[in-house]
């Protein structure tokens, strides 16, 4: 289990305990935290699930599979430390994480 934290663009937090296995993007979906549209369900096509997650934490993530980062290039949003809440995977490893949630996503 991991206590992640969405912090949506105007500042308010949401703390979940989310399983190992689970993504981001399900914990998130699962507890209603607005700003994760996630409109293509996981699948890395829409671009909807955007988080940016702080430098600190870049070396405790999977590196960006390479559809990731066309996904992100494509959307135009493809900041170092942009990524898709669909494809980072909770483990103990992201205990205590926090990521930011942008005004609007796609």
């Amino acid at each position: 289990m991991a206590k992640i934290t969405f912090i949506e663009h105007c500042g308010t937090p949401h703390t979940v305990d989310v399983p190992e296995g689970t993504s981001l993007m399900q914990a998130a979906i699962g507890h209603n935290i607005p700003g994760i549209d996630a409109d293509c369900g996981g699948a890395m096509t829409c671009g909807t699930c955007l988080v940016f997650v702080p430098p600190s934490w870049a070396e405790k993530l999977e590196a960006r599979s390479e559809h990731e980062r066309q996904m992100l290039e494509f959307s135009g949003k493809d900041a170092a430390n942009a990524r898709l809440s669909c494809q980072l995977i909770a483990c103990p490893a992201l205990d205590g994480l926090s990521v930011q949630i942008p005004e609007s996503q796609g």
